[in-house]
């Protein structure tokens, strides 16, 4: 994935009534090692990293490029969402097109902050590339990311197979389609 072409990075925060959506910090760092070290969060994204890895690897920002933002609860990283190109997704329809990507810490799961924080950025989106379609990719198994995507507003372009399970692609036209 490539940057969102030319929009002005980073942004001022983005505030909704609990949240935050910022640039990654230094701070954040423990946080993103608990995230993509979590069985829990990558059950539907081909498992975890090796924890030790990611303290030797992940550098003292994370993350920083245009398109993420962690998601910030009372001062503390509890996820990150991901805004980028996608150049080489596995299906065509996706080529081209902004992508929503989305973890959150498993504590703060069932309690909104996904839709909450998504429904920011992509209104963020809207401002910044007005009409610019977005697609999200989730496995068909993952019934919360479903259910997150259907509340979004993306609509089914297809499913097919891929990392030996169901995959589900949607599509979210531009100009803030969201339901």
């Amino acid at each position: 994935m490539t940057d969102l072409g030319p929009v002005a990075w980073p942004p001022p925060p983005i505030r909704t009534p609990r949240l935050v959506l910022r640039v990654p910090e230094a701070r954040d760092r423990a946080a993103f090692v608990e995230l993509l070290a979590s069985p829990e969060v990558h059950t539907y994204l081909g498992g975890p990293r090796p924890r030790a890895d990611l303290e030797r690897e992940l550098p003292e920002v994370p993350e920083r490029w245009p398109g993420s933002f962690v998601v910030d609860l009372d001062g503390a990283m509890i996820g990150q969402i991901l805004l980028r190109r996608a150049t080489q997704h596995l299906r065509p329809a996706a080529v081209g097109k902004a992508d929503l990507g989305y973890l959150f810490l498993p504590w703060a799961w069932g309690r909104g902050y996904a839709a909450e924080a998504c429904e920011a950025a992509l209104g963020w989106l809207d401002g910044a590339l007005p009409g610019e379609p977005v697609v999200l990719a989730t496995q068909t198994a993952n019934a919360a990311s479903m259910r997150l995507a259907a509340k979004l507003g993306f609509t089914e372009v297809e499913r097919f197979r891929a990392w030996d399970a169901e995959q589900w692609l949607g599509l979210r036209s531009g100009a803030g389609r969201r339901g």
